[in-house]
């Protein structure tokens, strides 16, 4: 009798925990932003600025970096080249040569007398070895794992840090979509190595980013990281507006959300998103079928048959067909897995970060974007769209028609777990 109590007991936690893991704390949107002003209008900005969280700040230059040739350089070389301080928050950290290069890096800098801080997520960083982890800690690297698996986090296991943030001195940051894992290295030449962007900051939006690594900083250890090794004073670099925000389920987790709403109901002439998990919901299908009808063209790009998750694949095309009736293009990546979080609209805005376009990201990951309200910018991430649409296949609705049977009965079976992919 006693052992069926607490069995019964047992497993009445595990469900408790369980579904814990299905929800967030917050309410979510509800209803579809409608278009009240353009991109171009400072009503825009204005509420863009207040309503995400830090406001948006002018004098900083933002350049983007193509895979992992031309990213993973410039952020070792940046470490390396670090006197006072390195904040390091990442998803993926896996062992391989790029994980062993990173190690080598900052367990250097630290034995030069560098603070370094580093945040991994516990699941993103589970393929990552202890001998590296050691390497790190006995050179005097801070290490901290995110919500690692312990009985007082059960509750909270789905909920994943997926920010890529790196701040050398407070001074440069970067930021994108990709991981510390040897498929990011190369230039895309192949099945075997993804494409993917992140972006080099510089200018006072960098303190932003420091903040937005704080974050987690503060909820893991309970320790603030501030002081001028941390937050300088910046001066301008350049000529650009942007702002960094973050989300979580711990507070905030519709900003990302609110953003791409607030984003397509604002467009006027061009939508165009680059997206590795396209996994829409209501609101969002909504907003990009309301942008078709006032005219804006809407492009997607989306990996095509190199993707690392099938199951996002299907949640995905089971909402095409709407999408593609309303005039939607959409896009299938040929050459690899297309890794890409990029969202340009009416050559005004740019979107980037490690925010996915799918509701984990809206809602249960923490996540971190870098808009940049600059018409150059946004010019020069057109060309880099552009470019990615060439190896590309359109896909059509007579295509989303014709899909087999197999696939549509799937589909059915992963539309309920779409907010979990």
């Amino acid at each position: 009798m006693a052992w069926t109590i607490v069995i019964t007991i047992l497993a009445t936690l595990l469900v408790v925990a369980l579904a814990a893991n299905f929800k967030t704390p917050e309410k979510s949107l509800e209803r579809k932003i409608e278009h009240r002003y353009a991109t171009d209008d400072p009503q825009f900005r204005r509420e863009m600025g207040v309503m995400l969280g830090p406001g948006i700040i002018h004098g900083n230059v933002v350049t983007d970096l193509e895979n992992g040739d031309e990213i993973f350089p410039a952020m070792l070389a940046a470490i390396r080249g670090a006197q006072r301080t390195i904040t390091f928050e990442t998803y993926i950290y896996w062992s391989g040569d790029i994980g062993t290069q990173f190690a080598d890096a900052l367990a250097e800098r630290a034995r030069a007398g560098v603070k370094v801080h580093v945040m991994l997520d516990w699941a993103g960083s589970i393929k990552m070895e202890d001998d590296l982890l050691k390497r790190m800690r006995d050179a005097g690297v801070d290490i901290q794992q995110y919500r690692p698996l312990k009985w007082y986090n059960v509750g909270r296991l789905n909920n994943r840090t997926h920010r890529k943030l790196l701040v050398v001195d407070g001074t440069v940051a970067f930021t994108g979509g990709v991981g510390i894992a040897d498929q990011w290295e190369g230039h895309a030449q192949d099945a075997d190595h993804w494409r993917d962007l992140h972006f080099r900051i510089e200018g006072p939006v960098v303190a932003q980013v420091q903040a937005a690594f704080n974050d987690n900083w503060i909820k893991t250890t309970g320790v603030v990281l501030n002081g001028p090794d941390y937050f300088p004073a910046v001066q301008p670099a350049g000529d650009m507006d942007a702002h960094m925000f973050i989300a979580s389920p711990a507070g905030g987790s519709e900003s990302m959300h609110l953003m791409y709403l607030m984003a397509i109901a604002a467009a006027e002439r061009s939508i165009d998103l680059e997206a590795a998990y396209f996994v829409p919901d209501a609101l969002i299908i909504k907003a990009l079928q309301a942008a078709r009808h006032r005219g804006v063209r809407v492009r997607v790009i989306v990996p095509g048959k190199h993707i690392d998750s099938e199951t996002v694949r299907l949640a995905s095309k089971a909402h095409w067909g709407e999408l593609l009736l309303a005039g939607v293009e959409i896009y299938e990546y040929q050459p690899t897995m297309m890794h890409n979080k990029l969202l340009v609209v009416d050559g005004l805005l740019t979107s980037v970060g490690s925010t996915n376009f799918d509701v984990r990201s809206f809602r249960l990951n923490d996540e971190a974007s870098l808009n940049v309200y600059d018409a150059a910018f946004a010019a020069r991430m057109t060309e880099v769209f552009e470019a990615d649409l060439k190896p590309t296949v359109r896909y059509t609705h007579a295509m989303w028609q014709q899909r087999p049977l197999k696939e549509k009965l799937f589909e059915k079976f992963v539309l309920p777990l779409k907010s979990q992919l």
